[in-house]
């Protein structure tokens, strides 16, 4: 495969390719599902895990 070949396909597919899993990856926190493991993600920080070692 030459350069531009590589290019033309990069340029057209690798976009729709790229684009397509940016949609999915985004959506997928609209889930309710998502939503639940965002939200405790987001909460995470708050949670005091060395007091449990110590």
């Amino acid at each position: 495969m030459s350069y531009d070949a590589l290019r033309h396909f990069a340029d057209s597919w690798g976009l729709v390719f790229m684009g397509a899993t940016y949609l999915v990856l985004i959506g997928w926190h609209f889930l309710p599902r998502g939503r639940r493991h965002s939200r405790e993600a987001a909460r995470m920080i708050f949670t005091d895990t060395e007091a449990d070692h110590g």
